[in-house]
């Protein structure tokens, strides 16, 4: 197993069973819940941003699913504090191409930061909805969509 591997099957795990940010926001302004019906993954985003200078002051998540759909809604939250809005959708771009790559591309995982555990996810597409629903969840916040609910499919 190289080190990248061995990296992110530490971090999944580590943030699956010690989630940060774990519980609700009651005071949030963006919130949104999401559901991966492929595996019954439900995870709600819950995000407090200060309207004038567009700073996520704080982000939780709270649901039920499997150990890359919560390490990821995890790991998501610890990224996101203190970002503006611009900052956080680049993120999320970032983690899309991350996530989505072709197996055999070597992504530059010295850019990358955090987010370079998941270039493992690739090699599992099954896995992919799994680990970008709280991603998908936390942009259909921020947006405040009048979507009820966002879905992986």
């Amino acid at each position: 197993m190289n080190e990248l591997q061995e990296l992110y099957q530490q971090v999944i795990l580590d943030h699956n069973k010690n989630p940060r940010n774990f519980g609700e926001l009651p005071q949030c302004n963006h919130h949104a819940h999401g559901h991966n019906p492929l595996c019954g993954d439900q995870i709600e985003v819950f995000i407090s941003v200060d309207e004038k200078s567009g700073l996520i002051e704080d982000v939780k998540f709270k649901g039920a699913g499997c150990a890359i759909s919560k390490a990821s809604a995890s790991i998501m939250t610890t990224l996101l504090k203190g970002k503006t809005i611009k900052e956080a959708r680049k993120l999320f771009d970032d983690f899309r191409e991350v996530v989505t790559l072709d197996s055999n591309s070597n992504p530059d995982v010295m850019n990358l930061g955090k987010l370079a555990v998941f270039c493992g996810v690739r090699e599992f597409p099954a896995r992919v909805k799994c680990a970008s629903l709280a991603w998908h969840t936390m942009i259909n916040a921020l947006e405040n969509s009048d979507v009820e609910q966002i879905s992986t499919e």
